[in-house]
Protein backbone atom coordinates (compact mmCIF):
# COMPACT_ATOMS: atom_id res chain seq x y z
CA UNK A 1 0.00 0.00 0.00
CA UNK A 2 0.64 3.73 -0.17
CA UNK A 3 1.13 6.28 2.42
CA UNK A 4 -0.47 9.98 1.20
CA UNK A 5 0.88 12.87 3.33
CA UNK A 6 -1.20 15.87 4.00
CA UNK A 7 0.40 18.76 5.38
CA UNK A 8 -0.84 22.40 6.17
CA UNK A 9 1.75 25.15 8.61
CA UNK A 10 -0.97 27.71 10.71
CA UNK A 11 0.87 29.94 13.13
CA UNK A 12 3.25 27.96 14.94
CA UNK A 13 1.94 24.24 14.22
CA UNK A 14 1.96 21.69 11.87
CA UNK A 15 -1.02 20.06 11.10
CA UNK A 16 -0.36 16.48 9.08
CA UNK A 17 -2.95 13.84 8.28
CA UNK A 18 -1.64 11.18 7.33
CA UNK A 19 -3.51 8.38 5.03
CA UNK A 20 -2.88 4.10 4.02
CA UNK A 21 0.24 2.41 6.22
CA UNK A 22 3.57 2.91 7.94
CA UNK A 23 5.64 0.33 6.95
CA UNK A 24 9.58 -0.47 6.31
CA UNK A 25 8.38 0.49 2.57
CA UNK A 26 6.53 3.81 3.55
CA UNK A 27 8.51 4.95 6.59
CA UNK A 28 11.15 6.48 4.00
CA UNK A 29 8.71 9.05 3.18
CA UNK A 30 7.35 9.69 6.31
CA UNK A 31 11.05 10.24 7.74
CA UNK A 32 11.16 12.74 4.97
CA UNK A 33 8.88 14.84 5.60
CA UNK A 34 8.69 15.17 9.73
CA UNK A 35 12.55 14.88 10.57
CA UNK A 36 12.87 18.64 8.87
CA UNK A 37 9.75 19.65 10.52
CA UNK A 38 11.10 18.29 13.76
CA UNK A 39 13.86 20.28 13.77
CA UNK A 40 12.39 23.58 13.32
CA UNK A 41 12.68 25.47 16.38
CA UNK A 42 9.63 25.77 18.69
CA UNK A 43 7.16 24.49 16.18
CA UNK A 44 4.39 21.99 17.21
CA UNK A 45 3.46 18.96 15.18
CA UNK A 46 0.03 17.50 15.37
CA UNK A 47 -0.68 13.84 13.58
CA UNK A 48 -3.93 12.74 12.76
CA UNK A 49 -3.52 9.19 12.31
CA UNK A 50 -7.41 8.10 11.43
CA UNK A 51 -6.72 7.06 8.33
CA UNK A 52 -3.69 4.66 9.35
CA UNK A 53 -4.45 1.02 8.20
CA UNK A 54 -1.59 -0.69 9.15
CA UNK A 55 1.95 0.53 11.41
CA UNK A 56 4.78 -1.48 12.10
CA UNK A 57 7.48 -1.16 14.36
CA UNK A 58 9.53 1.12 11.31
CA UNK A 59 6.62 3.66 12.63
CA UNK A 60 7.42 3.53 16.06
CA UNK A 61 10.91 4.37 15.39
CA UNK A 62 10.34 7.71 13.31
CA UNK A 63 7.87 8.81 15.93
CA UNK A 64 10.38 8.05 18.88
CA UNK A 65 12.90 9.96 16.45
CA UNK A 66 10.92 13.00 15.91
CA UNK A 67 9.86 13.32 19.86
CA UNK A 68 13.41 13.58 20.60
CA UNK A 69 14.17 16.11 17.80
CA UNK A 70 11.33 18.44 19.01
CA UNK A 71 12.30 18.15 22.76
CA UNK A 72 15.66 19.40 21.86
CA UNK A 73 14.16 22.46 19.73
CA UNK A 74 11.18 23.46 22.25
CA UNK A 75 8.26 21.63 20.95
CA UNK A 76 5.72 18.89 20.89
CA UNK A 77 4.32 16.12 19.07
CA UNK A 78 0.72 15.03 19.34
CA UNK A 79 -0.58 12.00 17.67
CA UNK A 80 -4.69 11.98 17.57
CA UNK A 81 -7.62 9.50 15.84
CA UNK A 82 -5.16 6.46 16.57
CA UNK A 83 -7.54 3.25 15.72
CA UNK A 84 -7.30 0.15 17.73
CA UNK A 85 -5.15 -1.27 16.01
CA UNK A 86 -1.99 1.43 16.29
CA UNK A 87 -3.21 2.45 19.58
CA UNK A 88 -2.20 -1.11 20.55
CA UNK A 89 1.23 -0.91 19.28
CA UNK A 90 2.06 2.12 20.94
CA UNK A 91 0.54 1.15 24.44
CA UNK A 92 2.61 -2.73 24.13
CA UNK A 93 5.97 -0.59 23.49
CA UNK A 94 5.28 1.94 26.31
CA UNK A 95 4.65 4.82 24.15
CA UNK A 96 1.72 6.08 25.19
CA UNK A 97 3.27 6.82 28.51
CA UNK A 98 5.75 8.92 26.98
CA UNK A 99 4.17 10.39 24.15
CA UNK A 100 0.90 12.79 23.78
CA UNK A 101 -1.62 10.40 22.02
CA UNK A 102 -5.46 10.59 21.84
CA UNK A 103 -7.70 7.90 20.58
CA UNK A 104 -9.94 11.22 18.87
CA UNK A 105 -9.32 13.62 16.46
CA UNK A 106 -8.35 17.15 16.80
CA UNK A 107 -9.28 20.17 14.58
CA UNK A 108 -7.30 20.34 11.36
CA UNK A 109 -7.26 23.59 9.25
CA UNK A 110 -9.91 23.02 6.33
CA UNK A 111 -7.03 23.20 3.92
CA UNK A 112 -5.16 19.63 4.86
Amino acid sequence: MNLKIKHEQLNDSHYLVLNGEIDIYTAPKLKEVLIPLSEEKRKDIIIDLQQIDFMDNTGLGIFIKVLKSLKKNDSTLKLRGLTDHVHRLFDVSGLTEVMDIGKKPEFFPQKV
